[in-house]
């Protein structure tokens, strides 16, 4: 079957410059804690980073998601079924989205969403060249907020949202809660989701995957400061401030701070954010999940849990839900 003519075409609906500015200063004028959203770690550096991070022997997600997609990815084009469009959250690595994809049947699209133009150009290129015959629909886009799928050729029974590697646990409960529902609201009556969901577990055992030993990690929370620096023309002294990992156990969750370690003043477009030593600013959750505390939250966005697969140590799990009635 030959691609429409707009398979491949790069819609790009990402957020400006200026928003990621203003965005910026409110976090960091926040108190009693700075804070940046995580999805401004993504820019081309920091996902090549984070591809990086993936195959870390310390960092156990990706290869547990990635084994539990191989034995079981028969079982989830079953619950999917044909003629669907996979809608993925987050274009990462081709490796789990190419072991379902070669598991769907007659599959009518695949649409790649990401906030990173480049590193989704470049994921999109990957799968398009590994499946020809498959139309590929880019889509540049925050999606933490609500945006529009592009127009697709061909018969979709359902549309199903793809959204591996935890993603969901760099959300706070209500945060993560709005992105459920967003994607409730596009899939619509008769959609599902297809999510990778974290598992509660040993926190020496989170510690080691969020702090490595090689200091991957803390080079792809560090990128944010360069990135602000490149951007914004901001003037952060990147080697005044260090990358730290800690448990939460009151939230069940993974906190990533940028930690400065020293007095100092930033500039950052007129405006100056003062740190005082030890004062951090904290980037990125990973929160942790029972399976019984993940339904909950999916329920009140909408979806009903259809199929859970988990890996022998129940370190993590991938979960199939649909669009309730």
């Amino acid at each position: 079957m030959p691609k429409p003519e707009n398979a491949n075409e790069l819609h790009d609906v990402s957020t400006a410059d200026e928003e990621f500015l203003a965005d910026v200063i409110e976090g960091l004028s926040r108190k009693p804690q700075k804070t940046i959203s995580p999805k401004y770690l993504y820019d081309k550096r920091g996902s090549e980073l984070f591809d990086d991070i993936t195959e870390l022997d310390e960092y156990y997600p990706t290869r547990t998601e990635l084994s539990i997609m191989r034995q079981y990815a028969d079982e989830m084009a079953v619950a999917i079924g044909p003629a669907a469009l996979l809608v993925e959250y987050g274009s990462g690595s081709s490796m789990k989205t190419g072991t379902l994809l070669k598991a769907l049947k007659n599959v009518t699209g695949y649409v790649p969403v990401d906030i990173s133009g480049e590193h989704l150009e470049e994921a999109a290129q990957r799968i398009a060249a590994d499946f020809p015959a498959l139309p590929v629909y880019p889509v540049c886009a925050d999606f933490t907020q609500p945006f529009d799928l592009p127009p697709v050729e061909g018969t979709v029974r359902q549309r199903v949202a793809y959204f591996p590697g935890s993603t969901i646990g760099n959300f706070t409960k209500e945060q993560a809660a709005d992105v459920l529902k967003h994607i409730c609201a596009l899939m619509g009556p008769g959609g599902g989701l297809l999510i990778g969901v974290d598992l509660e577990k040993d926190p020496e055992v989170l510690k080691r995957a969020y702090d490595d030993s090689e200091g991957v990690t803390a080079e792809f929370n560090l990128n944010l400061l360069d990135r602000m620096n490149r951007e914004l023309d901001a003037n952060f002294d990147r080697d005044a401030f260090e990358h730290q990992a800690r448990y939460n156990s009151e939230l069940h969750r993974i906190e990533m701070h940028i930690v400065a370690e020293k007095p100092q003043k930033v500039r950052l477009d007129g405006t100056e954010i003062t740190f005082d030593a030890g004062e951090s600013i904290h980037t990125e959750n990973s929160h942790k999940f029972t399976e019984e505390s993940f339904a909950e939250l999916a329920r009140k966005a909408g979806f009903k849990l259809i199929k859970v697969w988990k890996d022998p140590c129940a370190y993590f799990s991938v979960m199939y839900l649909e669009v309730a009635e």
